[in-house]
């Protein structure tokens, strides 16, 4: 007999463990043993910036948990409520799905985000996803630095049956964007998703040559890209605040993609971003498997976060 799938409550607080641990656990811990004074509410503050959440969204939560509640004794389940209501406020802006305009055919989604990031992965993880909801789905392997992109990209394509646009190692990517565009225009693909290089380290370049897919992508249609999706890794915590910074003036973003959150007490980050760029958060990664990419949910991640069960 084979085991019950897990339902996405449970795939998501076993996901979340580490960050519900760093920061639920550890909030609740430092409340339960002592009375609400101002010292207590200060190191509270200082716990939550520690777990990512940044300095105005610690403040904020730290302020809450303090209100009306000064000299008492307070549980840990209370202060978890309180920390998964405040998180909720802030999240529930950005919970948006990724939706698919069909007056735009193909709808071009152009994917960036550092290497690393989990970028090629979440490619073949939403093509998995969009074929499964009926729609003609094409790749193309934009990040013609990497080989591994490359041949990952095709990999993927053969497993959900999608036509893989690539060529060699070191082509033009804006030729190859150009080539995709006219090839799912002509197979009447619904939807097409453009991987992209990701050398944050040379940034001049990254911008020109992100830049230079775009123009070439408007000589096809002067309405694409239709979505701009930002892959961020949880695991690099605050860095992930400046690629937001970076990807925003470069490529435009649309919408958020947040991948590792199994793999890290740092989901915290996830927060902070939201109070700052309120960008749409479409999906967020939980592990490795195809059906491990999870449309953002913003009540039940900021419940698993603070640990309530």
């Amino acid at each position: 007999m084979t085991e019950p799938k897990p339902s996405l409550w449970q795939r998501l607080t076993g996901g979340l463990k580490r960050t519900s641990s760093a920061l639920g656990g550890a909030v609740a811990d430092l409340v339960s043993k002592r009375k609400l004074d101002g010292a207590t509410i200060e190191e509270l503050e200082e716990l939550l910036i520690r777990a990512d959440l940044g300095v105005d969204v610690a403040a904020r939560i730290a302020a809450a948990v303090g209100q009306g509640r000064y000299d008492k004794t307070v549980s840990g389940d209370e202060v978890k409520a309180i920390l998964a209501a405040e998180v909720g406020k802030i999240l529930a802006p950005v919970q948006k799905p990724l939706a698919i305009d069909g007056t735009h055919k193909p709808f071009v989604i152009l994917v960036v985000g550092v290497n690393g990031s989990g970028k090629t992965t979440t490619i073949g993880k939403l093509a998995a996803k969009l074929t499964n909801e009926k729609y003609k789905v094409m790749l193309a392997a934009g990040d013609t630095f990497r080989a591994a992109a490359i041949a990952q990209l095709k990999i993927w394509g053969g497993r959900i049956g999608a036509k893989v646009i690539a060529r060699e190692q070191g082509s033009d990517a804006a030729s190859l964007a150009y080539e995709a565009m006219e090839a799912a225009r002509a197979e009447g693909a619904d939807v097409l998703l453009i991987d992209t290089a990701g050398r944050l380290q040379n940034k001049t370049g990254l911008m020109s040559e992100l830049d230079k897919i775009v123009r070439v992508m408007k000589k096809v249609d002067a309405t694409a890209p239709h979505a701009v999706v930002l892959v961020l890794d949880a695991t690099v915590g605050q860095n992930a605040l400046s690629q937001v910074a970076e990807f925003q003036k470069v490529a435009g973003v649309t919408g958020l993609v947040m991948t590792k959150l199994d793999g890290t007490a740092r989901g915290g980050i996830l927060v902070a971003i939201a109070a700052k760029y309120n960008l749409p958060v479409h999906y967020i990664g939980l592990g490795e498997g195809v059906d491990d990419l999870e449309a953002f949910d913003a009540d039940g991640f900021a419940k698993a976060v603070a640990g309530l069960e």
